[in-house]
């Protein structure tokens, strides 16, 4: 299925961004829905697409309550997250997922750049000190560069290993 607003060609020129080294690299919160639409249209990519993630499971209807964020080299999409605030246990946390690269951008330091946005962006909000995501398990020693360390059992998602990570911020 084509992405929308014309993504399907942005696709094919960040491939050719693959071989240079991310340089400028602007991260915006998503509120306009062209932007969201972007974001969805990675997130496409990557999960369904890419690692054949069923759609209903990409989609799973908690997109509204979320706060999306949007890398970008020049106009080109580079990259994209979710993150929300839940409880559990009388704790609160902010909780990041679906952060996606598209595959010729990835080792160049989008998806850190990402991940560093969002911890910065809770950090500012104040209302917790805590940050989740359930990494998958390939992913493990990047979000442990990060500051992020493993708690609880492999678990699967989607047809892909997964484990849970905390971040502590002040």
């Amino acid at each position: 299925m084509p992405c929308p607003h014309g993504v399907d060609s942005v696709f094919a020129t960040v491939v050719r961004w693959s071989k240079r080294p991310v340089t400028t690299l602007d991260i915006i919160i998503a509120t306009d829905p062209r932007d969201i639409g972007t974001c969805m249209a990675l997130r496409r990519a990557v999960f369904i697409d890419e690692q054949n993630v069923p759609e209903h499971e990409e989609v799973d209807g908690e997109d509204d309550a979320c706060t999306h964020i949007l890398a970008r080299l020049g106009s080109v999409p580079a990259g994209a997250a979710r993150y929300r605030y839940r409880q559990d246990a009388g704790r609160h946390y902010a909780k990041i997922q679906r952060v996606c690269v598209p595959e010729g951008l990835r080792g160049h330091g989008v998806g850190a750049a990402v991940i560093g946005f969002i911890v910065d962006q809770v950090r500012e909000e104040k209302r917790c000190r805590i940050i989740r995501l359930g990494a998958q398990t390939h992913a493990l020693a990047f979000y442990r560069k990060l500051g992020f360390r493993e708690y609880g059992a492999e678990y699967d998602d989607a047809g892909i290993p997964h484990r849970d990570m905390e971040l502590s911020i002040r």
